[in-house]
């Protein structure tokens, strides 16, 4: 049902400052910092050869991950996002075993202009879980 992991996300206050970091230290490729209105957040990737690293930063006060960012002010791990062949069957399928969808539990288009949904962290050991159609 999971596919590979395709990132981890780490809020932080200057999502394109975090970036550059990753590029100079560890020679990935970083994007242009993409606002994704829809989500309350501003995101920018470096990608690395078996993953990728998103930041985030809250796109305005009313963010989701305004308060995260708040309590982490250096940062922190947000969430970890994982590829699934079929968004909507995974969903019902997690659903079904006793996971938690965020929001209104129909997928929204992320940062990579697919289907995304968010899982409650506190059916998953503790961790936000983001399934992305592949």
């Amino acid at each position: 049902m999971l596919g590979r992991l395709n990132h981890v996300a780490i809020a932080v206050r200057d999502a394109e400052k975090a970036a550059k970091i990753y590029g100079a230290a560890f020679g990935a490729e970083i994007s242009a910092a993409v606002p994704l209105p829809e989500h309350g957040v501003i995101t920018v990737f470096a990608a690395l050869p078996n993953t990728k690293i998103e930041f985030i930063q809250p796109l305005g006060e009313a963010s989701p991950i305004a308060k995260f960012v708040e309590r982490n002010v250096d940062g922190g791990i947000h969430h970890v996002c994982y590829e699934v062949p079929d968004i909507v069957a995974t969903r019902d399928i997690l659903i079904a075993a006793g996971a938690r969808v965020l929001g209104d539990g129909e997928p929204k288009i992320g940062a990579h202009g697919k289907p995304v949904l968010f899982f409650h962290p506190k059916d998953f050991s503790g961790a936000l879980i983001e399934i992305e159609q592949s």
